[in-house]
């Protein structure tokens, strides 16, 4: 048994959210690209990745669970394995007759374990660490999500590629072999938990009966309803929903912007110059923006650095912009580009985080915040669902400008929040 109590955050943190973004990027971008080369049309795979991305949105409806039955600890260490496990029946269903059956499955499995997994993480994130640690490592836990993230689309894909260069015409084999590596790092992940993680007093297990699950639902969202004053609740639940809402139309866009070929109206960047551009310089403005942002939120607090953070996630999505009338082909130029739009949304991003953990503060912190992460989501995932008829429709010149437009709308959600200047403040 491990009684760890003084275990350092940077022990497992990092590996906690790397264990959390991991199976996001999986299922809603991996997924696409091998239904891709499985042969599925673009109406098939957009019908069926996107119901992929349904446990996340509806996962405050089980959060009670999660915050009632066993310990976070317990709900951490099942869905990793959990994860690895559906991991490794998509790697075997892939070279099966019922392939598609069989994958949608295990995706599904996996979906439903990664979001139950967010629920835990986070909760057992804010029982472990006290307000100040909280937003001292909101950047580090942010980078590291998107690290995995950037592994996903970086890492996986490009070898996928690699793999089928050297095993021509078989990509259900070269992407079996994808997935039992990735089952095995999160096995390894799993294990390493069980003996790095500590075990927070408040981490406790509970005796419950079904009534009382009930019971517990019901007085959870009687709390989150009541939990502030109706005009500041509308407020709050505006903000997490539309905080990202021109980061969601250009988060898939971008990506398609910088490597189509020019003739349709793309930067038509190779794939070595897309990975240099954004998956490492990129990735480097990303993971200096988070760290920066949940520095100067443990410094002075995040109601001091709250506008700065808005215009970090707004306002550097004109390079886009720029780069679409530009047209430039100086890698060097491209990759600035690219680092300050991602240093800015690594920044800005840590303020959306913070304020999730201040509004779920209190009784049921895990499922109040289950329930910000899921709203979140929902106005992250429908705006990226209609960006490509959007897109479509006004070419990308004007489809990035229509998107510097609605940063209005982060500017105006967060005009109507109010925050305690003492939040994440040092003590």
């Amino acid at each position: 048994m491990n009684y760890r109590k003084n275990t350092s955050p940077w022990a497992w943190v990092p590996t906690l959210y790397i264990a959390e973004g991991l199976p996001n990027v999986i299922v809603t971008a991996v997924a696409v690209v091998l239904y891709m080369q499985m042969g599925l049309t673009d109406s098939e795979i957009g019908l069926y990745t996107g119901w992929l991305g349904l446990p996340w949105i509806i996962k405050p409806l089980w959060s009670p669970f999660v915050d009632l039955v066993k310990t976070k600890r317990w709900w951490i260490l099942l869905t990793q394995m959990l994860l690895g496990s559906s991991l490794a029946g998509i790697a075997f269903t892939l070279r099966t007759d019922f392939w598609f059956q069989g994958t949608m499955f295990c995706f599904f499995l996996m979906a439903f374990s990664s979001a139950t997994h967010d629920i835990a993480a986070d909760g057992f994130y804010m029982l472990e660490l006290d307000e100040h640690r909280q937003a001292w490592f909101v950047g580090i836990r942010n980078t590291f999500y998107r690290l995995a993230v950037i592994f996903g689309n970086g890492v996986l894909v490009p070898v996928a590629g690699l793999l089928q260069k050297a095993y021509p015409n078989q990509e259900a084999f070269t992407w079996s072999l994808i997935f039992y590596g990735v089952a095995a790092l999160f096995i390894a992940v799993w294990l390493y938990h069980t003996y790095i993680m500590p075990r927070p007093a408040a981490d406790t297990q509970r005796d419950t009966t079904a009534k009382e699950v009930a019971r517990g639902l019901k007085t959870m969202l009687v709390a989150f309803i009541h939990k502030m004053p109706w005009k500041q609740m509308l407020a709050a639940i505006l903000f997490i929903l539309f905080y990202r809402f021109p980061e969601a139309l250009l988060n898939a866009m971008s990506k398609t912007f910088l490597t189509r070929p020019q003739v349709d109206g793309g930067l038509g960047l190779s794939l070595e110059q897309y990975g240099v551009s954004y998956g490492t310089v990129g990735l480097v403005g990303l993971l200096l923006g988070g760290i920066v942002g949940g520095m100067l939120a443990s410094r002075d607090g995040l109601k001091r650095w709250i506008w700065p953070m808005v215009c970090a996630i707004t306002l550097p999505d004109i390079v886009y912009v720029y780069m679409s009338y530009a047209m430039p082909q100086n890698m060097l130029l491209v990759s600035s580009c690219i680092f300050i739009e991602q240093f800015g949304y690594g920044l800005g991003f840590t303020a959306l985080t913070l304020y999730m953990l201040y509004f779920s503060m209190g009784e049921f912190k895990t499922s109040h915040y289950a329930i910000c992460t899921g709203i979140s989501y929902l106005g992250l995932q429908v705006p990226g669902m209609v960006s490509g008829y959007l897109k479509d429709a006004l070419g990308y010149q004007q489809f990035f400008i229509v998107v510097m437009a609605l940063c209005s709308v982060t500017f105006l959600v967060t005009f109507f929040i109010k925050i305690d200047p003492a939040f994440g403040k040092k003590k």
